[in-house]
């Protein structure tokens, strides 16, 4: 047996405990693309869709108000967060109104 001392029960880590969680905010994978999408706000109906389908969280919803040239009043704006998206395109791809843009990173 050795000489040393073995820790107490108040120094042992909490077992199955994740005392500080993984978080993918870390990772910014916007640097991966070589297209972005672009969203035109006049087109953009508010539906919703391109921040719910995009895998990667990259759609942010604000409390933005954006008013039209129409004169349409909306409460929220959708914007991307280029330092996460990767490019995919399943926004533009969702988008009923085609409201989001691939364009060429870079171009």
């Amino acid at each position: 047996m050795s000489s040393s001392k073995m820790p107490g029960w108040k120094s042992l880590p909490i077992g199955a405990a994740i005392i500080n969680p993984p978080t993918s905010l870390e990772y910014k994978t916007g640097t991966w693309r070589t297209f972005r999408p672009v969203i035109d706000q006049e087109k953009c109906v508010r539906c919703r869709l391109c921040w719910a389908y995009c895998p990667d969280g990259a759609v942010m919803e604000l409390e933005k108000e954006y008013v039209t040239k129409s004169g349409r009043k909306y409460s929220i704006t959708y914007e991307i967060n280029y330092e996460y998206c990767k490019g995919c395109g399943v926004c533009a791809r969702e988008c009923p109104v085609k409201a989001i843009t691939m364009v060429e990173e870079g171009g």
